[in-house]
């Protein structure tokens, strides 16, 4: 009877052993939430942060902006007639 119980130990000791070098399987390996791999910017009217794919993109005075609608460029370009004609 001892000799079972040893044998099943060892075997209980060598599945823990196995299991600890392999690690996680590549599908369990946490790559973190999509969108915080994402590059975001910050959108100058209301100072959203949104990501390069969903923002809508101004290009003004020969620089990119990157706005969270269309609005948030509507707004930017008002203020800066309004800032350039007093």
């Amino acid at each position: 009877m001892r000799l079972l119980i040893w044998l099943l130990l060892i075997y209980i000791g060598y599945r823990v052993i196995v299991a600890m070098v392999r690690g996680k399987k590549p599908e369990e390996v946490n790559h973190g939430n999509a969108i915080d791999a994402a590059v975001t910017h910050r959108d100058p009217v209301c100072g959203m942060y949104v990501s390069e794919e969903d923002a809508v993109i101004g290009k003004l005075d020969g620089q990119r902006h990157y706005f969270c609608s269309m609005s948030c460029l509507e707004k930017y370009r008002e203020q800066l007639d309004h800032s350039q004609n007093p």
